[in-house]
């Protein structure tokens, strides 16, 4: 009988291993948490969104997005200017644009990179498929208008987005941007506490995090020392495309 016994066990045992090592074999396997496909060839092509890309060279990606307002734009690319701050990435919403075509153009001089940053300001994740495609595309025929150049980045309205965003943005040509360091300078915290977070987070392959619209006052003042701390530190500051360009991407996975 313990004979009888002892065979049974092992053939289950070699059943438990054989079925694990199916599963393994044909890429599946899942946590035991979210119940998600790790490992699945189809989940490692889907869309993903860009958070900073792994690099030993220290490089960083500056970026600001523009919303709303007339009043903060002007400093921050003063800011830039002044620090002879060759490259940086603006992601714009198509309403403001039309509404400051002189500023617009000040960038354009600048020679610096322009994403889109949606037409509406609403999480696009709340919205069904049709209106997700038509703001995309609403914004895109207003910024190629305007600047001449057809965006190819995107960073959606308050970083919202989730699978069908991804995969809709995706199919209209576009890569989904975020960023690893957020200045969190919408809150206003002061631009000490700006400045030492961003330069505290900072990391090569980093996209940073700043808004250009007058809900942060204080990034102006902020993004000097910042500029000026991160290249004693040895940083260059370059866009978002050529970070992606020289670099491995680091993608973060959505899961819901």
């Amino acid at each position: 009988m313990n004979w009888f016994w002892y065979i049974s066990e092992r053939k289950i045992k070699r059943l438990i291993i054989l079925s694990v090592a199916v599963l393994f074999a044909s890429g599946i396997a899942y946590t035991e948490k979210e119940n998600i496909t790790v490992f699945s060839k189809i989940r490692n092509e889907e869309p993903k969104a860009i958070y900073n890309v792994k690099t030993k060279e220290k490089k960083v990606a500056l970026t600001f997005d523009i919303s709303w307002g007339e009043e903060m734009t002007t400093p921050i690319l003063d800011v830039l200017e002044k620090k002879e701050i060759k490259n940086a990435t603006f992601f714009l919403s198509s309403p403001w644009s039309q509404n400051h075509p002189k500023l617009i153009q000040r960038i354009l001089d600048m020679k610096y990179e322009i994403g889109s940053h949606g037409h509406k300001h609403v999480n696009y994740s709340t919205l069904p498929d049709e209106q997700i495609r038509a703001q995309i595309l609403t914004a895109e025929n207003i910024l190629t208008k305007i600047t001449g150049q057809k965006p190819s980045l995107i960073r959606f309205p308050n970083g919202d987005f989730d699978k069908r965003v991804l995969r809709i943005a995706n199919e209209l040509g576009y890569t989904t941007i975020q960023w690893d360091t957020d200045s969190l300078d919408w809150l206003r915290p002061g631009t000490d506490k700006i400045i030492r977070r961003v330069v505290s987070k900072a990391h090569p392959g980093d996209i940073i995090l700043f808004h250009a619209s007058d809900s942060a006052p204080q990034t102006a003042e902020a993004l000097s020392q910042i500029i000026d701390q991160l290249r004693a530190k040895g940083y260059q500051f370059v866009t978002v495309s050529q970070l992606i360009a020289a670099s491995q991407i680091e993608l973060k996975e959505i899961i819901d």
